[in-house]
């Protein structure tokens, strides 16, 4: 059988509670690319509300003194404040509270018991589509798949067109995969996978710490309600150069 290619939103109307998103990541800084792509995938699966979702020890990121991740209390704040005029959009401390690396399975486990696994749809796990192909190399991958259902951010160029080109290896087996590639159904747990086509934006968190180091504003890369907060922090400022000792 094979999946439909109809978005998660219109699949069948005995699942009951909210349509949660769940966007993670660890938002070095958030700017308005995170933000249209959170809005835009909302719209496209008709979700109720989504969960920003900032890790608190990314366990995929290594520590680099001359590009650094600013503490996870500023990240956090700053989130908070960018997503304040939303009303569909709000903050969920679940990996800032929780010790140790901030890995997804955790993180989705907690969620759908504190949703009511029985009950409630399960999570929809954001998640852009480099990322998505890396995921069988993250913890326990066969168990966040099972968890939520996923929609894959596309974006052009190059925008990924059928989920088989991307789908980790080590799950392929248990999907069924829409005749158009743009959907897929999980076998056992019945979660979906949905391409959801963005707008491509050229704003990334990388930009935004190099216009940082270089002295140059982030207006309008990032929202206004954080800009000056994080220019005045000077967390992604160029290190001083070492002195030479004689």
């Amino acid at each position: 059988m094979n999946a439909s290619s109809r978005p998660a939103s219109a699949r069948a109307t005995t699942d009951h509670g909210p349509r949660t998103g769940v966007f993670g990541g660890t938002f070095n800084p958030i700017h308005l690319g995170h933000l249209r792509a959170a809005e835009e995938v909302r719209q496209a699966l008709s979700l109720d509300r989504v969960l920003f979702v900032p890790s608190r020890i990314p366990p995929h990121k290594h520590t680099d003194p001359d590009d650094p991740i600013a503490d996870s209390a500023r990240r956090l704040r700053w989130v908070e404040r960018a997503i304040a005029g939303h009303p569909d959009f709000s903050v969920d401390r679940v990996e800032i509270e929780r010790e140790g690396p901030s890995f997804l399975v955790d993180t989705l486990a907690t969620i759908r018991g504190r949703d009511g696994t029985g009950t409630a749809p399960p999570p929809v796990f954001i998640v852009g589509q480099d990322a998505f192909a890396e995921m069988g190399d993250w913890r326990a991958p066969e168990r966040i798949f099972a968890l939520a259902d996923l929609a894959v951010m596309t974006r052009p160029p190059g925008h990924l067109r059928h989920l088989a080109d991307r789908l980790p290896a080590i799950v392929r087996d248990d999907y069924d995969i829409a005749a158009d590639g743009r959907a897929a159904l999980h076998r056992s747990a019945g979660t979906r996978i949905d391409l959801v086509p963005i707008t491509p934006l050229d704003i990334s968190s990388s930009r935004v710490r190099e216009e940082c180091r270089a002295g140059r504003s982030i207006r309008y890369l990032v929202p206004e309600s954080v800009r000056a907060e994080i220019e005045e922090s000077r967390c992604y400022a160029a290190r001083p150069a070492a002195r030479a000792h004689g």
